[in-house]
């Protein structure tokens, strides 16, 4: 696992050597540059050694020094492809180095190196005979890659605050970006935060022309709903429990030690089971939880608990304290590179664990994969109204009603309204609409709609910034038949990659420690999208068949459990220690004075929630954006920041 970067230009050696020092964190065990003149072109890495700790080193080029590469990640099938690369003639330096495999893996197939690799990475290939840089990003986006082109001049990394190293690039803030983030309470798509960076998207690849300074990105792999198979439920159990326990294996894949983040729910608890049922012995496993007044909702302790006695392992635990997110708060901001205002509990997690092992599995992507916990069914509801007020005269339509009577309650009032609950926050939207997605998108599962965004959130807005039409365009592309499936391309095009895979990197990284999702192996994913999606996930029972096929293997408190989500408790904090945090970084005078949010948000929204309403996530949002800024506009620094919460308070 490594933090690569690079340069094409004419640039001070300097720079490359602080861009890799900045992300340092990410490979503190080995580092390497590597300059080609001929198309002034620089590549460095700093390494955590994982796989052939003693001949992995990078740069690395193939035998004739016309490829070299510098490769972040790992692939898990590289024992496997490197025999018929052997026999095709190629020759290895390394003993077992998955970096190499790749080098000659591109050598012998190109572009279509890509199918074959089963793994996680973000990679970048100096190909000098044809005068071209390659780069590509896994399928589905555990490992970040960013670029930044302009004026002939083009650069890449691991992490933004690597490239903001570079003296040419300015720091201004993208408003579009920030735009969604309102909503999202994370950045997502291709732009990010700093106006001009870039971000590789999931299982896309990109080629730069040296010659022509031009570049191109093309999409290698997409989700899939068109395989659809009808198989018995047992089956599919089978074939559940089989890929996902051959994707942790191939997980298993490393010359140091590894551990398991075990939050309690089914997730976390289906990896530690696989890994116990394969008698591998001498489990590490690692739980948060929070003990305060008022904090037993978002406790699972008890839950990881009895999975560690089923499967013996050897169980930490922390207890978070809010004071410790206070002090590592402004880290945490640094380390992230962008606002983000979901839970950060994977810091404490992922910092614990570093003390014991190396590598750490956790259960991300068993949401989006199995329903993310009914989200689709909000839009069934929407369709059904629709219909019963286009048809509600028809004689089908009234024996739908005669077997659905909340549909029969809309096709008598229109004009009802839904109110749904997430996240402890109530929002009611209209059931029928023009454009039903985007509501039902921007209403419901998100922060502010693009109306209030608009209208009283933002000081200014461009005519095109637009939410909800970014998700209506990216469920219509899904190509899916039925709104489950198309959500869950939504999810994995939005908040997976740009919520969950983003910070588990980061904050994985932050400790130097490389974090593993078998959940996402591209083999269990594809399995998964060809279960008809009435049957991988049922009303009231979201992970009905995940929890069938891992039954025998998880006690059962976990498989009646209710979802609590892996979060801090920031509604409670916010009006407790963080309170000064808030009050002062989003004071309407310094609002006002910034430009940005309009000084009537702390009115609206601050001083409301302070006082017993609940808008936790709008002013988190607001409050993690502020702290970014500070961060990274008002206090630019080399390296790590040059501030700490203390001096913000004081």
């Amino acid at each position: 696992m490594c933090g690569i970067a690079g340069l094409v230009g004419k640039y001070s050696p300097d720079t490359l050597d602080q861009m890799i020092e900045t992300m340092s964190h990410r490979g503190p065990d080995d580092r390497g540059v590597h300059w080609d003149r001929d198309f002034n072109v620089g590549m460095g890495m700093c390494r955590l050694s994982i796989l052939d700790i003693a001949s992995g080193h990078q740069p690395m080029s193939n035998e004739d020094g016309s490829i070299w590469i510098v490769y972040n990640g790992e692939t898990y099938n590289s024992p496997s492809l490197r025999p018929a690369l052997e026999e095709a003639g190629h020759r290895f330096v390394s003993d077992h180095s998955d970096t190499e495999v790749l080098i000659h893996l591109y050598e012998e197939h190109g572009i279509e190196a890509l199918q074959k690799l089963n793994g996680m990475f973000a990679f970048v290939i100096l190909d000098k005979n044809r005068k071209r840089l390659f780069a590509a990003r896994d399928r589905m986006g555990k490992k970040p890659l960013y670029y930044w082109h302009a004026s002939g001049l083009f650069a890449w990394a691991s992490e933004i605050k690597s490239l903001l190293e570079i003296p040419y690039l300015s720091r201004n803030v993208d408003r579009e970006a920030l735009f969604h983030y309102m909503s999202l309470l994370y950045v997502t798509g291709e732009k990010t935060i700093i106006q001009g960076v870039r971000r590789l998207l999931p299982g896309h690849w990109l080629i730069y022309d040296l010659e022509a300074k031009t570049s191109t990105t093309g999409c290698y792999w997409n989700l899939d709903f068109s395989k659809k198979e009808n198989r018995p439920e047992e089956e599919w159990c089978h074939l559940i429990r089989d890929t996902l326990g051959k994707a942790v294996k191939r997980r298993l894949l490393s010359d140091v030690p590894i551990g398991c983040s075990l939050s309690g729910g089914i997730d976390s608890s289906s990896i530690v089971g696989l890994l116990g049922s394969m008698n591998h012995s001498n489990i590490n496993t690692y739980s948060l939880g929070f003990v305060g007044e008022g904090e037993e909702d978002w406790n699972e302790l008890p839950l990881a608990r009895a999975v560690s006695r089923k499967w013996g392992t050897q169980h930490h635990e922390m207890i978070l304290e809010p004071t410790e997110l206070l002090e590592d708060l402004v880290s945490m901001v640094w380390h992230l590179d962008e606002p983000y205002a979901g839970g950060l509990p994977s810091w404490y997690v992922f910092k614990h664990m570093r003390q014991d092992v190396t590598v750490g599995l956790t259960g991300s992507g068993g949401d989006e994969l199995f329903g993310n916990y009914g989200k689709y069914t909000t839009f069934e509801v929407n369709r059904l109204a629709r219909l019963a007020c286009a048809y509600r005269d028809s004689s089908e339509l009234a024996r739908t009603l005669f077997y659905n009577p909340l549909l029969a309650l809309v096709s008598h009032a229109p004009e009802i309204l839904v109110n749904r609950q997430r996240k402890n926050r109530v929002v009611s939207v209209p059931v029928l609409s023009q454009e039903p997605m985007r509501w039902f998108y921007m209403g419901v599962w998100y922060y502010f709609d693009d109306f209030t965004k608009k209208n009283s959130i933002f000081t200014s807005t461009d005519d095109h910034m637009d939410t909800g039409a970014l998700l209506q365009a990216l469920h219509n592309q899904s190509g899916a038949k039925d709104y489950r499936d198309a959500i869950a391309y939504v999810d994995f095009k939005t908040q997976l990659v740009d919520e969950f895979l983003f910070f588990t990197d980061r904050l994985s990284m932050a400790h130097s420690l490389e974090a593993r999702v078998p959940f996402l192996d591209h083999e269990f994913v594809e399995l998964v999208m060809r279960i008809p999606s009435s049957l991988r996930s049922k009303h009231h029972d979201w992970k009905y068949l995940l929890k069938k096929a891992m039954s025998d293997l998880l006690p059962e408190e976990v498989l009646t459990a209710p979802k609590k989500g892996f979060v801090i408790p920031i509604k409670l904090w916010l009006r407790d220690r963080l309170r000064p945090l808030a009050e002062k970084l989003l004071a309407p005078e310094r609002l006002e004075a910034q430009g940005i949010l309009r000084p009537q948000f702390y009115f609206n929204y601050v001083l409301p929630h302070l006082n017993g309403h609940d808008f936790t996530w709008q002013v988190w949002a607001a409050l993690m954006f502020q702290l970014w800024h500070v961060v990274f506009i008002e206090h630019p620094c080399k390296g790590r920041p040059s501030i700490e919460l203390k001096d913000l308070l004081g």
